[in-house]
């Protein structure tokens, strides 16, 4: 169980079952379940100001879809796959129009509590670092240890196959430690 989520998976089921048997207010059950990872996956991919219209956006999009919804699977990673599309619509549509907004939200509004313990200077160097890599290794690496899913559930938000996601982590971590090499950078 986890926090901003902690709940089964099979009461989770239990929720997409109501909200599919026509009790549709039960979707605001999901919807408190999951905002807040929602948002920082959207932040951390990028969507920064637009993070909000994103995360409403993909809970509209994932209350229409909930009918191809795979009964049995896990809700979070579907909702994330969503997210994570919707961000990129929204980067492309932003690059497009030459949109300048920032980024990137605050370091503050979307780091864990747990990383107050790291000193605001390490969080940067290593943000920072996260920020240069290559966009297929920052989105593995923001999914794997930032929003702290597993492998499967990076490979669903990702849309990759799993080995993918270990190649690619590996890959990544290889070149955080190459550019922060006076640091410690986690297998």
């Amino acid at each position: 169980m986890r926090t901003g989520g902690a709940i089964s998976q099979a009461d989770e089921a239990a929720i997409v079952a109501r909200v599919r048997g026509g009790e549709s207010a039960a979707y605001g059950e999901l919807v408190v379940l999951h905002a807040q990872v929602a948002k920082r996956t959207a932040v951390f991919l990028g969507a920064g100001a637009d993070a909000d219209d994103v995360v409403q956006e993909s809970f509209v999009k994932a209350y229409r879809a909930l009918g191809s919804f795979r009964t049995g699977a896990a809700f979070r990673p579907w909702l994330l796959r969503i997210v994570a599309n919707e961000t990129r619509n929204v980067l492309r549509s932003r690059s497009r129009r030459s949109h300048r907004e920032e980024l990137a939200a605050p370091l503050d509004v979307v780091l864990d509590p747990a990383e107050h313990a790291v000193s605001l200077e390490r969080r940067r160097e290593l943000l920072e670092a996260v920020r240069s890599l290559p966009e297929t290794f920052r989105l593995v690496v923001t999914c794997r240890y930032l929003l702290d899913l597993d492998e499967q559930e990076t490979a669903v938000v990702l849309g990759w196959p799993r080995g993918t996601v270990k190649s690619r982590l590996h890959r990544a971590l290889g070149r955080l430690r190459d550019s922060l090499p006076d640091k410690e950078v986690q297998r």
